[in-house]
């Protein structure tokens, strides 16, 4: 393996906000979904809308109010149905949403106060307002609440106290209306025989009753809008938490993920604390590339890489980053641990143990054996985030990055497959963890041994095969 630069990166672990792009991907989620309801709805709509064309006709007896509703019924279906085409065909044009409510509010509004002066001879529009039927626009507006949209909630809300206040305007203004502001009695105190009666008048408005309807879409509108726009928080909130929790998975142990998932800022900030490093290669993988299938190398790697993930996640180590055919690991970030060397140890032997097995398997396949070399280091690092605001990664720098690197590379010189420095050692025996004389059967204790960039030697210890379980 070339020689490379000696820093342990967590690749594309970008700050907060440059995860702009989450809202964004929702927000195509988002719209997705809403089309989907939007279908839906229009679905529903039609149906309702011809079972209610075929009941007109029974509950109404005059030909011409049959026709009016029969009118409005189709038009609200068009609409519908022009809504959803134009949106299946443009999702990005949002803008037809606020249209289309639009037109629908408004002709809601006109069907409800037309259809009073169709009925005048029997009951007065003024008395027609006086009916439950602004009802409706409180199904209209729980309904528009299904498009995620509290932009949209508002319009709606908004449009429908216009509308409503520019019907009930125009039934006020006719010349027959009488209302609390406008009867014959105006120089009289309003006493509550002459309330009562002026009630009872056929042609009276309650405006207070309108303003109060008006007043409480507005109030129910603000609500659902508020609760839309939570619920969007909520699941941004949501699915960023499981992006950032994937990608912690991709690096760390599942139980490191667990704990950084649960704490405020777990890598920010510089730091030194003790941690086991890890460098692991194949051998002659530059030769063995030049002799595999055309595409099978990166099979290989594949292959290879995680079955190294897999082990180190095991022995609860984290996945600093691939080098091509090799990985860097760490044991102690960025957490340390009284078992950080000892897991190291244990991990090297499970590596080993691995890619035996993986080579029995590649040999019967009549496939070149893979040869590993490991490299183990103890000591202080320093952890923190490097780079720019636009990219941060998570760094473990120091001379045991180094160290370890050099001690792999020293695998070929010494012929064997690892090779530990005796911090390594003397740090697994100083925890008192169990079993740490059974990791090193098969160890033997080497002569110092010169690296580059360091003016002492560093004394060693190397294994040529994995320890007996």
């Amino acid at each position: 393996m070339n020689e490379r630069p000696i820093t342990a990166e967590t690749p594309d672990r970008p700050l907060r906000r440059a995860d702009d792009d989450m809202p964004a991907r929702l927000t195509d989620a988002f719209r997705a979904e809403q089309l989907a309801g939007l279908r839906l709805a229009t679905q529903a709509r039609v149906v309702v809308i011809v079972l209610v064309a075929l009941w007109v006709p029974v509950q109404v007896y005059r030909t011409d109010v049959t026709l009016y509703y029969e009118i409005m019924l189709a038009l609200f279906a068009g609409i519908g149905i022009l809504h959803y085409t134009l949106r299946s065909r443009s999702p990005e044009k949002v803008w037809l949403d606020y249209l289309f409510v639009s037109l629908d509010i408004v002709l809601l509004t006109f069907a409800l106060v037309a259809s009073a002066y169709l009925t005048e001879e029997v009951w007065p529009p003024q008395a027609y307002m006086r009916f439950a039927n602004f009802a409706y626009f409180f199904v209209f507006i729980a309904v528009v609440a299904l498009s995620y949209s509290p932009k949209l909630m508002l319009w709606a809300g908004g449009a429908v106290a216009v509308c409503w206040t520019i019907g009930s305007y125009w039934v006020a203004s006719r010349p027959e209306t009488v209302h609390w502001f406008r009867y014959d009695g105006m120089e009289q105190v309003l006493t509550a025989d002459r309330a009562l009666a002026l009630f009872l008048e056929p042609t009276f408005l309650d405006l207070g009753a309108r303003g109060l309807e008006v007043v409480a879409i507005l109030l129910v509108t603000g609500v659902l809008a508020a609760v839309v726009w939570r619920s969007r928080r909520l699941v941004i909130s949501q699915a960023a938490a499981a992006r950032e929790r994937t990608n912690l998975a991709r690096y760390f142990s599942p139980n490191i993920v667990d704990e950084l998932s649960h704490a405020d800022n777990p890598l920010s900030g510089e730091r030194e604390q003790p941690v086991a490093v890890m460098f692991v290669d194949i051998v002659g993988f530059t030769r063995l590339a030049e002799q595999a299938e055309r595409g099978r190398v990166i099979e290989l790697l594949r292959d290879f890489h995680a079955r190294v993930e897999r082990v180190v996640f095991q022995h609860g180590g984290t996945l600093d980053k691939y080098l091509g055919d090799g990985v860097m690991a760490t044991f102690g970030t960025p957490v340390s641990g009284t078992r950080d060397a000892a897991d190291a140890l244990a991990c090297a032997a499970e590596l080993l143990r691995v890619i035996d097995a993986w080579n029995r398997t590649r040999a019967a396949a009549n496939q070149p054996v893979i040869r590993l070399s490991i490299g183990v280091h103890y000591g202080t690092a320093v952890l923190g985030d490097i780079g720019s605001e636009r990219r941060l990664e998570f760094a473990v720098l120091g001379d045991v990055v180094n160290v370890a690197s050099r001690l792999e590379r020293l695998t070929r010189d010494l012929d064997c497959r690892i090779v530990i420095s005796d911090d390594v050692v003397h740090a697994a025996h100083a925890t008192g963890a169990d079993g740490v004389g059974r990791l090193l059967e098969g160890y033997r204790r080497e002569a110092p041994q010169p690296l580059r960039g360091r003016d002492q030697p560093v004394l060693v210890w190397t294994c040529r095969e994995a320890a007996s379980r």
